[in-house]
C-alpha cells in the first residue's frame, strides 16, 4: 500500500483521503479505524479493504513463492498472515501454522508495541479480532500450532519442532 501502486491508488479512492499521513502514506491507525469501524459510530469495513487488498497480495506472494521454488525445489517458503482463513486463501499453503497467545498477552502486547494504555489496546484489538475466525476455528485447522503465551525460549523451541517436521530428509 505504498503511493504509486494500484492497491494504494484504490484504497485512498475508496477509504478517502482522510486516512494519509502529510506525506501522502497511509496512517494505519486511520485506516484500520475506517477498516474495522468504531464503538457506535464508523461501520466496519475490513471486507472492503480485503477485497482490494488480498488479490494483491495472493499474486505478489504467489510470485515469490515460485522463484523461492525455482531456486531451491525444498525449500520452506513461510507466509505470515493473520486473515488466512479468513480470505479462504489456506487451500494455497502445502501446511498451516496457527501462532496464538492468551488474549490479556494480545492486549499487553499490542499496548507496548502502539505506546497506547492497556484500555485503549484492549478496545482496538476486540474490534480487530471482532473481524477474524476465533482462535478455537483457526487451531481446529491447523497442522501446527505454537502457543507464544510463554517465554521467547519456549516459543523458539516450539518452531524448532515445526521446522524439523518439515524440513525434507536430507
Amino acid at each position: 500500500m505504498q503511493p504509486g501502486h494500484a492497491v494504494y491508488d484504490e484504497v485512498v479512492r475508496r477509504f478517502g483521503r482522510e486516512i494519509l499521513n502529510p506525506d501522502g502514506t497511509i496512517n494505519r491507525p486511520k485506516l484500520a479505524e475506517a477498516a474495522f469501524g468504531t464503538p457506535g459510530g464508523v461501520a466496519p469495513r475490513v471486507q472492503e479493504l480485503n477485497e482490494i487488498v488480498h488479490p494483491a497480495v495472493i499474486a505478489h506472494e504467489n510470485q515469490w513463492m515460485e522463484e523461492i521454488g525455482e531456486l531451491n525445489p525444498n525449500a520452506i517458503a513461510i507466509v505470515e498472515a493473520a486473515l488466512i482463513l479468513e480470505a479462504k486463501a489456506a487451500g494455497r499453503f502445502d501446511r498451516l501454522i496457527v501462532v496464538t497467545c492468551h488474549p490479556e498477552q494480545r492486549v499487553q502486547r499490542f499496548a507496548k508495541r502502539m505506546g497506547i494504555s492497556e484500555e485503549a489496546a484492549r478496545a482496538e484489538v476486540t474490534r480487530r479480532m471482532a473481524a477474524q475466525i476465533p482462535d478455537e476455528e483457526k487451531i481446529k485447522a491447523a497442522d501446527f500450532v505454537i502457543d507464544n503465551s510463554g517465554s521467547l525460549e519456549a516459543a523458539e523451541e516450539q518452531v524448532k519442532q515445526v521446522f524439523a517436521v518439515l524440513r525434507p530428509p536430507a
